[in-house]
């Protein structure tokens, strides 16, 4: 009985996978509020998350408030360093919350130009333009504040940070040493 609820299983996985990769990847899309974006990408632009728009500067190692934070024992942050970053944070999450926001809203409205059947040349681009300046200033918020992050930070924790991150190993001979 259990191979055969194995098997049964395993079909379905098949069947599924084998959907996704028939020409119908977007199957189940249509039941979407916001068709372009899934439930857990609106709920990220509206808590502020970082959402992967900072990766330029996450992995050329420049670290972010957020997990500055949650490492900040591992990190050895001063009391003034905690005081800092946690304004930062702060700060970032009152810039990114109304532009996610706002970006939920323009999405919201283009889906409604299709859903309506009123979209228009003239429309569309309006709503792309506007779209894509909110997406710019979004980007810009979460990628400037670690820069500010940054520069809060020594060398030492710059380097505990990346191995904390996963992104370096203790051992590597690699990345940001200073030679006396």
């Amino acid at each position: 009985m259990r191979r055969l609820l194995l098997l049964a299983a395993t079909l379905i996985v098949s069947c599924n996978v084998a959907s996704a990769q028939s020409g119908q990847p977007y199957a189940g899309f249509e039941q979407r509020p916001i068709k372009a974006l899934s439930h857990q990408q609106i709920d990220d632009l509206r808590a502020g998350r970082g959402m992967g728009l900072a990766l330029a500067a996450e992995l050329n190692g420049y670290p972010g408030p957020s997990h500055v934070l949650e490492f900040g024992d591992r990190l050895d942050l001063t009391a003034d360093q905690r005081i800092r970053v946690q304004h930062l944070f702060e700060a970032m999450k009152q810039e990114a919350v109304p532009l996610g926001n706002k970006l939920v809203e323009q999405e919201t409205e283009l889906d409604r130009l299709f859903s309506a059947r009123v979209a228009t040349s003239e429309s569309l681009r309006a709503t792309l333009v506007a779209i894509s300046e909110t997406q710019a200033l979004l980007r810009e918020s979460h990628l400037k504040y670690h820069l500010s992050t940054t520069a809060l930070l020594d060398q030492n924790q710059m380097q505990r940070y990346a191995e904390l991150r996963g992104y370096q190993r203790p051992d590597s001979s690699e990345g940001h040493k200073h030679h006396h």
